[in-house]
């Protein structure tokens, strides 16, 4: 990176798992710099929904480095997320025409559930699947799959955890790492997001920020999707040998069902 910047530029690894992101830092200029971004990233910053895409580079080896403002910041905590804010801020991304647009010009294609189920089944090795709870979701998602189809396509975030929610020192919220970025039933976001933070008495009022009503219809399909999310934990988990979070996963599953 200092080829990029220049030697007066202190550069240091952003953590993260794939190796690939920077902290840059030069007298009052502060930026994030990140290797191979999606394209997507340039809409995503005009939007308003990530930091402000600075400049793009493309390097002789075809690599593309972009760097973004580095804002001092906070993730949310749990007990945030069931502020209007966040609620503001997913319904803007899940109603955003440019996001859709650039989505597929990046040839992604909407995930219909049969594909994501499929996917998720190749994933579970047979520890997992011997397991009781894990066996009774994968009976309920095959009986519910067909009833679960929802012609409703928008841009969905795939992890809306609190660690990915920035709140900036200006009051800012962004929605930051969309490397999982999809065309998808909004629910798959709601669900996420409801059954993880929010007391379940309390869902209608949140949806109604979020600009929805619940319905028996989106109460079974964040079901479904929650319970294909939590599938994928619980093998992440199990090949991390990070067994105790495995097992609460197993629960949570268990418990929603």
């Amino acid at each position: 990176m200092e080829h990029i910047l220049g030697q007066e530029w202190e550069i240091v690894p952003a953590g993260g798992l794939t190796g690939e992101a920077f902290y840059a830092k030069h007298e009052d200029q502060r930026l994030f710099l990140k290797r191979n971004s999606s394209p997507f990233l340039a809409v995503l910053s005009a939007e308003g929904i990530v930091p402000k895409l600075v400049w793009t580079k493309r390097l002789e080896n075809g690599d593309v480095i972009t760097a973004q403002q580095w804002l001092n910041g906070r993730e949310l905590k749990p007990v945030e997320m069931t502020k209007e804010r966040v609620a503001n801020l997913l319904r803007k991304i899940h109603h955003s025409e440019p996001l859709l647009t650039m989505l597929r010009r990046l040839e992604k294609n909407p995930l219909l559930p049969e594909n994501l189920f499929k996917m998720v089944l190749k994933q579970l090795d047979e520890d997992v699947l011997i397991l009781p709870e894990v066996k009774k979701s994968i009976d309920f998602l095959k009986k519910e799959q067909e009833n679960v189809y929802s012609e409703m396509k928008v841009v969905c975030h795939g992890d809306v955890n609190h660690n990915n929610w920035l709140l900036a020192e200006n009051n800012q919220l962004y929605l930051i790492d969309w490397d999982g970025a999809m065309i998808a039933d909004p629910a798959i976001d709601l669900g996420l997001l409801l059954y993880w933070y929010i007391k379940e008495e309390n869902w209608g009022d949140w949806l109604a920020m979020y600009g929805t009503k619940m319905t028996a219809h989106l109460k079974l399909r964040m079901k479904w999707y929650v319970a294909l999310q939590t599938l994928t934990s619980v093998q992440w988990h199990k090949n991390k040998s990070h067994f105790q979070e495995m097992n609460k996963w197993v629960q949570f599953l268990n418990s929603i069902l």
